[in-house]
């Protein structure tokens, strides 16, 4: 099992906080690609991963046991 953690517009475009997934092991891309499927307009392209409190690149290997992170673009002003 990985966890999967979700932060603004994400926490609401899913209507929850974070989630268990018994996908193991699989890439950041692949994770990205089933949040894309799962919830339409997750917007995959834009938004960065944290694996274990680290971000992640596209082609990293999540384990069973990991928390993930997603983190959708913040703008300020």
């Amino acid at each position: 099992m990985i966890t999967v953690h979700y932060f603004a517009r994400l926490r609401e475009l899913t209507g929850k906080g974070e989630e268990s997934l018994d996908r193991a092991p699989l890439t950041v891309e692949e994770l990205l690609n089933w949040a894309e499927e799962t919830y339409p307009g997750f917007g995959k392209e834009t938004i960065h991963v944290a694996v274990n409190e680290e971000y992640a690149l596209k082609d990293d290997v999540i384990q069973a046991g990991d928390v993930c992170a997603f983190i959708p673009p913040v703008s300020g002003g």
